[in-house]
């Protein structure tokens, strides 16, 4: 009997990427975003989940690809690695949920930029593409350097 993992897919410009289920709080469309003075380069603002604070991270600025258009992102994926720190990561684009066999995981790529390339935990063949899965510990210690 193989292993598998569930991952919740979303999309950052062309990049399939993804996060383990279990870390997964909410997905939402986009929310309003209040700007947080001195805050780390990916951390866009704060977000009000029902009255609490949330942190706002852009992906994109942690695996060092370029702003989106208009500087939008249309949905966030809240996760949160400790049970009282929820954090929103900021998507271009929901995917599924989809669970892929331990078996078919590859480490990053060579050819992926260094710094994107730490944050991967591993990568699957999905369909026609690849699905990189992220590390959120990683990707949250270079979010808030």
């Amino acid at each position: 009997m193989s292993e598998e993992r569930v991952l919740c897919t979303f999309r950052v410009a062309e990049h399939l990427l993804g996060l383990d289920i279990s870390v997964i709080q909410e997905v939402l469309r986009q929310q309003e975003i209040t700007r947080l003075p001195l805050a780390a380069p990916a951390v866009r603002g704060v977000i009000n989940l029902r009255g609490r604070i949330v942190p706002a991270l852009d992906l994109r600025r942690c695996l060092d690809l370029p702003v989106a258009e208009g500087g939008r992102h249309d949905a966030n994926i809240v996760a949160r690695e400790r049970e009282d720190a929820p954090v929103s990561l900021l998507v271009d684009e929901i995917g599924d949920v989809v669970t892929v066999p331990l078996e078919l995981c590859e480490g990053a790529p060579e050819t992926m930029r260094a710094a994107a390339r730490e944050l991967i935990r591993g990568v699957f063949p999905v369909h026609d593409r690849l699905l990189l899965e992220l590390d959120l510990g990683k990707v949250l210690r270079v979010a808030y350097a």
